[in-house]
């Protein structure tokens, strides 16, 4: 196999400065690995995950760094399965970009040989080019047949269009030469369930007909979804983000990103959505796009055999990459463009066209927006995480179905008599968002005509709320409390649930009743200090949707705790360029009432519920401890549990492996002298030793193995010895005992690493992993460490 190969082949780097300046195609992977063993039920061993093959560094406290290089012998034939990786492990960057350095010297150096080579050449540097393309392609196909799908089956819960079953609602009165402008939704081809069934379409018994109905698609929709992901993909419930994070930063949960989960998480976001669950489909439309891209990467042996180069999108964003994602969003929105998903001609799903201008003292309301997105984000983390807590804790989360199919019948009975919350999400918000003109019969646009106005500056001036406006209100009000509650239930049951929409409707719903409350108070005090510089009477001062937008962004802010990228996707969404700063001060508002309640987001707080050994680069290491404070072993842990350079058998090796669950051992020259050789994988060990057995004669249990570049000299009657020395890890990662936590927390986190092994005087003394890390922060911020871990 053409990875192992390559992996036995050594690679020599003269200093740290090697890594650091190679060029942008070839330069290490800057992500921070996770481990997280799920059988092992030693939490405080030796190693908790697998073990890095990283550079041999020697630091004092002077933070000076030493490279030490050694050549790898090469074995006469590659051992399959040696430097590839078991599930729930953390893949070695440094190995991985090692590989990659070798396939591509080899590619290089055969390319002149022949046309062939040539080809092969060619092929494999486009091949990455190719992916994205293949990537976009599928992913903007996709996102496209899930909307359309989604639109069609959540009005199928109303009812069915008679002349093409494939129209919904909308789609149905196209073509309907028999609708009125008050009434357009209103065609005959379109018949709602009571219709159909009894024959009426008023009255009390078509209303109940209707209810009946409503709730019947929601439950079938629902228990169909959960069931489908219960049985063929459990990875395809929930939104997928905090574990595409984990596996990005090189952890491997095998599956999750497979052809199976795909597939069912495409089928059952549409079933999901149409169900009417307080949920989004753009989250898990981020892990769809990753199984595309997870899928397509096997067809090019350039990624297929190396994990480093799948994670490119790391925490480490090559310039190369950067473009190739560029390359692969034109893509995909070329392919979302050619299907139309959305019926307008447009790539955003919340095309708004503002004609008032923004004045500097709303500026006051929208920070007060982004003041209740920032609590409604503490609120929803903590009530959220709380409620997961509860559902792993107790035997309500042994009946995932019965779970959804109780939020859904809530969700059901109490959406259909508001006409706000029997809406579907995406359309809520587009009604929220909308500004009120003259083709508008919404409910939010019922405003009385003044006649009295003086001055008519607009075609549409700010107008004295009618009827239908404080009704509506009313009814936002009812909706906003219950997408409050029901979202909190909702997200982390097991169907693909997205906290997008949600978060954005919440925010719109607050936002526009803000809105309207400050149109009616520039209306009727026109001639307040505040309003007299700039809206005139009979002036379109005030612009309700603008709120909407902004109260959408900070809400939605105030739950992830994103910035500028928040921005740039509520701009992508909307098409909102003049909006900019309000939406700017919102969300930066929203962030720091947020952070004043908790740093960490919904999706970094639920990594750590779910125990993922995750290093977030965001979060601050700031004590004072040592390497020597959090290294393995205790005084009260047993010895360390190594491997001797030459003195121990086969046999020996066997009976540590099986009687340990550690990942890895470090080789030592001796138990006297305790000085560091380099360190073995257990992995690797294993499938050397059954390797060996089956294919060298004279291995047996009393053969000694020896990690030594020259075998040692034996009597004449020992059996073969074993030389394993190409497995092992001539550089692992040291420091030293005086080393400050704070340093070796960052080095973890920028260079990727697993564990690396503490030395004193070129001793060594113990180890450190990156669970050590983990919980020595929670006891330096008062948690419980127990807590952190998976369980």
């Amino acid at each position: 196999m053409e990875s192992e190969q390559l992996f036995h082949r050594g690679y020599y780097r003269n200093s740290y400065n090697s890594i650091t300046s190679a060029s942008s195609d070839e330069e290490l992977l800057d992500g921070a690995g996770v481990i997280m063993d799920f059988q092992t039920s030693e939490d405080d061993n030796l190693l908790d995950g697998d073990a890095s093959i990283g550079t041999h560094y020697t630091m004092t406290n002077g933070g000076n760094i030493n490279s030490s290089t050694h050549l790898l012998d090469l074995l006469d034939e590659p051992i399959p399965g040696v430097g590839t990786y078991d599930d729930f492990h953390t893949i070695d960057w440094v190995r991985e970009k090692c590989k990659d350095r070798e396939r591509h010297r080899r590619i290089n150096s055969k390319k002149k040989e022949s046309a062939w080579e040539m080809i092969k050449s060619l092929y494999d540097a486009w091949s990455g080019w190719l992916v994205v393309t293949l990537t976009g392609l599928a992913s903007g196909a996709l996102a496209g047949l899930i909307d359309i799908a989604a639109d069609w089956m959540t009005d199928l819960k109303e009812g069915i269009c008679l002349s093409a079953l494939w129209f919904n609602h909308e789609q149905c009165c196209w073509g309907s030469n028999e609708t009125t402008f008050e009434e357009r939704d209103k065609c005959p081809q379109w018949k709602t369930w009571a219709e159909l069934i009894i024959g009426q379409a008023e009255g009390p018994g078509s209303y109940i007909m209707n209810y009946i109905m409503y709730i019947f698609w929601a439950l079938s929709f629902a228990f169909l979804a959960v069931s489908l992901v219960k049985v063929f993909a459990p990875y395809a419930c929930g939104s997928g983000i905090p574990e595409i994070k984990t596996i990005l930063s090189g952890f491997i949960i095998r599956g999750y990103l497979g052809k199976w989960t795909l597939m069912i998480k495409t089928i059952t976001l549409v079933l999901a959505v149409a169900s009417g669950l307080s949920l989004g489909k753009e989250g898990p439309l981020v892990h769809v796009a990753c199984c595309c891209g997870n899928i397509f990467s096997y067809l090019f042996p350039k990624y297929s055999t190396n994990e480093a180069k799948k994670r490119e999108v790391s925490y480490y964003f090559p310039l190369k990459t950067l473009w190739r994602s560029f390359f692969a969003a034109l893509v995909a929105a070329f392919v979302l463009r050619s299907i139309n998903p959305f019926g307008n001609s447009r790539l955003v799903l919340f095309y708004v066209e503002y004609h008032t201008p923004w004045y500097l003292f709303e500026l006051l309301p929208f920070i007060l927006l982004g003041v209740f997105g920032g609590l409604w984000g503490a609120f929803f983390i903590r009530a959220n995480i709380a409620w997961c807590r509860r559902r792993k804790s107790t035997k309500f989360g042994k009946y995932p179905v019965l779970e959804v199919i109780i939020v859904a019948a809530i969700t059901a009975v109490i959406a259909f008599p508001n006409p706000y919350t029997r809406l579907n999400t995406s359309e809520l918000i587009k009604e929220l968002f909308t500004d009120c003109g003259p083709l508008e019969s919404s409910s939010l646009c019922d405003y009385r005509n003044d006649m009295n106005a003086s001055k008519i500056v607009d075609d549409i001036p700010d107008r004295p709320a009618g009827t239908g406006v404080y009704s509506a209100i009313w009814q936002l009000c009812l909706a906003l409390i219950f997408k409050i509650i029901m979202t909190v239930f909702t997200f982390g049951i097991k169907v693909p649930s997205g906290l997008f929409i949600p978060s954005m409707a919440i925010g719109a719903i607050a936002g526009r009743i803000v809105g309207i409350a400050v149109e009616q108070l520039a209306y009727y005090h026109h001639d307040w200090f505040i309003f007299k510089e700039w809206c005139e009477v009979g002036a379109d001062c005030i612009t309700p949707g603008l709120y909407a937008m902004v109260g959408a962004a900070a809400c939605l802010g105030g739950v992830t705790r994103m910035t500028v990228s928040l921005v740039v996707i509520v701009f992508e969404l909307t098409g909102g360029l003049e909006y900019i700063v309000p939406l700017m001060a919102a969300v930066m508002t929203s962030k720091w009432v947020g952070d004043a309640f908790g740093r960490e987001g919904i999706y970094e707080a639920h990594i750590r519920l779910n125990g993922y050994p995750f290093l977030d680069a965001k979060e601050e290491f700031t004590h004072t401890t040592l390497a020597a404070d959090v290294m393995r072993p205790r005084r009260s842990d047993p010895p360390l549990a190594v491997l001797t350079q030459d003195n121990m058998t086969v046999e020996d090796i066997e009976n540590l492996i099986n009687e340990t669950s550690y990942n890895g051992f470090p080789v030592i020259m001796s138990k006297e002298s305790q000085r560091l050789v380099g360190f073995a994988l257990r992995r690797d060990l294993t499938i050397a030793i059954e390797s060996a057995r089956k294919k060298q004669e004279g291995i047996v249990g009393s053969s000694r193995v020896c990690f030594a570049q020259h075998t040692p000299s034996l009597p004449a009657e020992s059996p073969r010895p074993l030389k394993l020395r190409s497995i092992l890890d001539m550089s692992p990662f040291t420091v030293t005992d005086h080393t400050p936590m704070e340093i070796v927390v960052d080095i973890f986190r920028k260079l990727g690493l697993r564990q690396c092994l503490v030395t004193h005087n070129g001793r060594l003394l113990g180890i450190i992993t990156k669970k050590d890390i983990l919980r020595h922060m929670a006891q330096t911020a008062n948690q419980d460490p127990a807590s952190i871990m998976f369980n």
